[in-house]
């Protein structure tokens, strides 16, 4: 797949064909497109936890204060940033700003390869960290920045539109 028909078709999908699994060489593959992210000083502070268990599957969904379709699908994909990584790097910019800022163009390699395999994924950024931790057993140096639901579509989802680059940049 061409990377614009990927960057323009993909959309967050919320329905999951539940007799069609993801298999474990899949997911790698998802993993290893998305570690090919820039990253400030090559540091690497993303983190993944691939879940398939129906009960921590459950506990996300209470994390994400009751989007129950994150438990529908197949497999879900915590992405965390490890914060001893960016802050030994940068100090106080790397653990509030570089952790960020990597790991979130982890996830979007992560989504437009997930796309270009025919699966479908939702970022989900609102929910609640600390429940999520627990749910995972994280250490506090670990934190949860997005879940994705990573499935085969059952339904298509919809695009919402975007406006316009034009109506958002200024030349100097």
């Amino acid at each position: 797949m061409e990377v614009y028909e990927a960057i323009y078709g993909r959309k967050s999908i919320r329905h999951f064909d539940s007799s069609k699994d993801v298999s474990n060489e899949i997911v790698f593959k998802l993993l290893e497109a998305a570690c090919q992210a820039p990253t400030a000083g090559n540091l690497q502070p993303w983190r993944f936890w691939v879940v398939r268990d129906e009960r921590i599957k459950d506990g996300l969904v209470r994390a994400a204060l009751g989007q129950s379709f994150i438990a529908e699908a197949p497999i879900v994909v915590v992405v965390c940033a490890d914060l001893r990584v960016s802050s030994a790097g940068y100090g106080e910019r790397g653990f509030y700003l570089y952790s960020i800022q990597d790991t979130a163009a982890a996830i979007e390699n992560l989504l437009l390869a997930a796309y270009a395999e025919g699966l479908g994924t939702c970022w989900v950024g609102a929910f609640n960290e600390d429940v999520a931790s627990k749910v995972l057993g994280l250490s506090s140096s670990i934190r949860p920045l997005a879940i994705i639901p990573l499935g085969y579509p059952s339904r298509e989802g919809r695009k919402p539109s975007r406006r316009s680059a034009r109506e958002l940049t200024t030349f100097l």
